[in-house]
């Protein structure tokens, strides 16, 4: 994973972005645990999707193994994103 470090630009303190970051991902999360979209203009969006049981297969023992329903989270990455990462 790589850490961003932002230079010139935002003329705040560390301890304040941090806690701005903190409060954006503390809200995307929560805002997902209740089932809503998170959506970025011009950036992408984070979902939820459910995840049906099935029936896998352990890849140590062979053995099959019920994995139960869930819900995950996805990230959608809008136009935007998506053409300003092209090579």
């Amino acid at each position: 994973m790589h850490e961003m470090h932002v230079k010139g630009g935002m003329n705040t303190s560390k301890k304040h972005s941090d806690e701005v970051v903190d409060f954006i991902f503390d809200t995307i999360t929560a805002t997902l645990k209740k089932g809503d979209e998170v959506s970025i203009a011009g950036f992408g969006a984070f979902v939820t999707k459910a995840r049906k049981a099935r029936t896998a297969r352990n890849p140590r023992t062979g053995e099959m193994v019920q994995v139960p329903a869930t819900t995950v989270p996805r990230f959608k990455a809008g136009k935007a994103l998506k053409e300003a990462v092209k090579a």
